[in-house]
């Protein structure tokens, strides 16, 4: 599965699969923040596994989603 990439002004937010022991999967997303010096980057987990990696990237891009849309530019 492909990651997907969102951006929103300087950040931009990577969201992911990795799929754990246990045989379920947990979401994943990057957030990079280019500040002109370097960029700065931040990891968020999605709380929860899920049973596949579909569900798992589904709840990562909401995830995504949610923090870029809390940034004020």
């Amino acid at each position: 599965m492909d990651d997907i990439i969102y951006t929103k002004g300087i950040y931009t937010a990577t969201a992911t699969v990795r799929p754990l022991d246990d045989g379920k999967y947990h979401g994943i997303v990057s957030l990079a923040r280019d500040a002109g010096d370097g960029p700065e980057n931040t990891v968020y987990e999605v709380e929860a596994s899920s049973p596949s990696p579909e569900e798992a990237f589904e709840e990562a891009k909401a995830l995504a989603h949610r923090i870029l849309g809390e940034i004020d530019l």
